[in-house]
């Protein structure tokens, strides 16, 4: 087991091993993906200290942000016929450096219950019923996510059942940490599919425009992005590569937005599933609404080739 995920803690990692691949989730914190080890090196970033990243609720490793991914554009949002009010002091909020709320519930405070767990597979459900997380997203609901890891990759399956009151609004998406070891990340090579650019605000909040990007596969060199996406459909690939390695994050259903966040001086990228762009509960823009008792699924893997 990985130090890091002993540093969160002991008894609530689980391991899962298939061939050359190794993975560590915790169900007590959010079942934070908190290792990717391909060959005993280590895939994920952010990942060095999680104590220090779940005592600042920074993202780190491959972390579910739920009910929304990235921000809002204000303390507030309307959808599935309910107008929401946050409080911006609320303990179950992060905001972002222009005092939006970013990322849903901070995943070191989202705790799940193990439901099935194997070598290779572990399932775990988390139900949306307090009276604090409904202060935040007033939705009852129930959300069942299934880690599988294979001899290529890992695969994430995310099912999300609405309660009998009414409807949800779907947003969530996760951010996966990801770096090529051994290697300067200039020389990381960058492939993305051909997609819808979101016009962004200073704030980082899409305006409702959008322009094409053609298909990327180059060094990663000085680039940076923090950028949102549309898909032409659920199925694409965004992957970086480099010694010997790649690693590709595929989407398999349910994904059509993608975020692409790449930072000036860090070793990461993070390619990043999305089940609605950023902003969508209170823009209703690609939003999907769960009708009562209903089920929507979604599912990415991060496949791990060795190429050489």
């Amino acid at each position: 087991m990985p130090k890091s995920a002993r540093l969160v803690s002991e008894k609530s990692a689980r391991t899962l091993v298939a061939g050359d691949l190794e993975a560590v989730f915790l169900p007590g914190h959010g079942m934070l993906g908190a290792s990717l080890r391909h060959r005993g090196t280590e895939l994920l970033r952010r990942v060095e200290d999680l104590d220090a990243e779940a005592a600042t609720r920074s993202t780190a490793g491959i972390p579910l942000l739920h009910p929304w991914a990235n921000r809002l554009a204000g303390p507030g949002y309307r959808a599935a016929g309910r107008d929401v009010i946050l409080d911006p002091a609320s303990p179950w909020l992060d905001l972002d450096a222009h005092g939006l709320p970013i990322h849903g519930v901070p995943w070191p405070l989202l705790a799940w219950d193990v439901t099935d767990a194997r070598t290779d597979r572990l399932a775990a459900r988390l139900d949306w019923s307090r009276a604090d997380l409904l202060a935040v997203f007033p939705y009852p609901h129930r959300l069942e996510l299934v880690a599988t890891l294979g001899l290529d990759g890992l695969t994430l399956e995310t099912t999300l059942t609405a309660g009998a009151g009414g409807p949800v609004p779907v947003s969530f998406g996760f951010h996966p940490y990801l770096g090529i070891p051994d290697l300067p990340r200039a020389q990381w090579r960058l492939t993305l599919p051909a997609m819808q650019r979101l016009t962004l605000d200073a704030r980082g909040i899409p305006t409702g425009d959008e322009a094409p990007l053609a298909a990327q596969d180059a060094p990663l060199a000085a680039r940076e992005f923090d950028d949102g996406f549309a898909l032409s459909g659920e199925h694409a690939s965004l992957s970086i590569a480099g010694a010997g390695r790649r690693i590709a994050v595929e989407f398999l259903a349910g994904y059509r937005y993608a975020q692409v966040y790449a930072p000036p001086g860090r070793d990461f990228v993070a390619l990043e599933p999305m089940t609605a762009p950023t902003n969508a509960l209170a823009s209703g823009r690609g939003l999907r609404v769960v009708p009562a008792e209903g089920q929507f699924r979604a599912t990415f893997r991060i496949r791990v080739d060795a190429l050489r």
